[in-house]
């Protein structure tokens, strides 16, 4: 195990599984049964849903054993995939530690509802006009800052060998063409 990198992970997954908690239990004593609250000129609405599927309820009409297995099982052995990598690779750096440790969080904190719950409380959306996202949590938001961390981390360089250049190429000569 890569002990510096333990800091920063436990770090990550107690404020956001924290905060996700606190917030569902809240949205669950406030907003279950009441109508929606909107702030900022309708940009954040608070409205409570219970969601059975995966992201935007997608899979919530499997049949109860193959959603259990799609959107449970399936979701931990990734999971647990994921923290072996976070944990155990030597070629990740502390941006990469902390991209996994978001999405290891947000991904927690949801399998934990569904294993618990039956399903995941789901409560802020955004927007304005008519264009607006699907209701979400805080682990939902943990799950895409630690993909949008990931993003320039894809279209990085290699930090292998370098390869020399040669300054001058050679020309063939004349009489070679």
């Amino acid at each position: 195990m890569k002990t510096k990198r333990l800091p920063l992970f436990l770090l990550i997954m107690l404020v956001s599984v924290g905060l996700d908690r606190i917030t569902k239990i809240w949205a669950v004593r406030e907003l279950r049964g009441e109508p929606v609250r909107s702030y900022l000129d309708d940009f954040i609405r608070l409205v409570y849903a219970e969601n059975t599927g995966a992201f935007l309820s997608m899979g919530s009409g499997l049949n109860e054993q193959l959603r259990y297995w799609v959107l449970t099982i399936l979701p931990i052995l990734v999971l647990l995939y994921v923290l072996y990598m976070t944990l155990f690779n030597a070629d990740m750096n502390r941006v990469q530690v902390a991209s996994f440790t978001f999405i290891l969080a947000g991904g927690l904190s949801n399998i934990y509802d569904r294993l618990m719950e039956g399903m995941v409380v789901d409560f802020l959306n955004m927007g304005f006009d008519g264009l607006r996202t699907g209701i979400f949590n805080v682990a939902d938001m943990s799950i895409m800052l630690g993909l949008f961390m990931m993003l320039p981390q894809l279209f990085r360089k290699p930090s292998g060998k370098k390869v020399a250049v040669d300054p001058k190429p050679e020309v063939p000569s004349e009489e070679e063409r």
